[in-house]
């Protein structure tokens, strides 16, 4: 696919926000162990990438009613999220590491059919700049039927999107986490509830 990049400024991609706090000093002692582990800047994305999509239990995958985790440290600390939050988390690492990075956003059916209707799921866009070019990742989390990876030359994404069930596979690389993924967030008292307050499309 090629990739919209949204904001002509690299350094966009390089920001601390709220919701992306890097500077929190759980995320920085991450950081540092993903620094001295990886040889090389690739080594530290995939380090950095295993741990958010590994070590981060995605709440939708939980037996359990999980609380709402929004900004990177949140996730990290509880070691709980749904995709949005494993993005916000990665997305930390990275730039911490200054590392351009950014979002991406797919619109998937919640439950695989166009009866139950449709949400957004949000993954991520890293700027390689050895090698000049952008390249999506997916922290999502693997479970059976879900699989992703890190590599260079070609996307291994959680998903595989269906056109003909109304999926929609976005090209955009967004510099900040969309505002209606971030209300929907905020404006869920748990997993339950947000699995049906995401929003539907990148415009909604």
């Amino acid at each position: 696919m090629d990739l919209m990049i949204m904001d002509d400024r690299l350094t966009a991609y390089l920001e601390e926000t709220s919701v992306i706090n890097y500077s929190h000093p759980a995320i920085q002692k991450q950081v540092q162990f993903f620094k001295q582990t990886g040889k090389t800047k690739l080594e530290q994305i995939d380090l950095a990438f295993q741990f958010s999509r590994d070590r981060i239990q995605h709440s939708f995958d939980s037996e359990e009613v999980c609380p709402v985790t929004i900004t990177a440290s949140d996730a990290l600390e509880q070691k709980e999220g749904i995709c949005f939050a494993k993005a916000h988390l990665l997305a930390g690492f990275l730039r911490a590491m200054n590392i351009p990075t950014g979002f991406c956003y797919q619109k998937v059916t919640r439950k695989g059919t166009v009866e139950s209707g449709y949400a957004l799921h949000g993954l991520n866009a890293v700027y390689l700049e050895e090698l000049g070019k952008w390249v999506r990742l997916d922290p999502r989390g693997n479970k059976p039927g879900v699989y992703s990876e890190f590599r260079v030359e070609e996307e291994v994404l959680a998903y595989t999107i269906h056109s003909e069930l109304g999926e929609v596979d976005y090209p955009y690389v967004f510099a900040s986490p969309l505002d209606s993924v971030v209300y929907a967030m905020e404006n869920s008292n748990d997993s339950s509830e947000l699995f049906f307050n995401r929003p539907e499309n990148i415009n909604a």
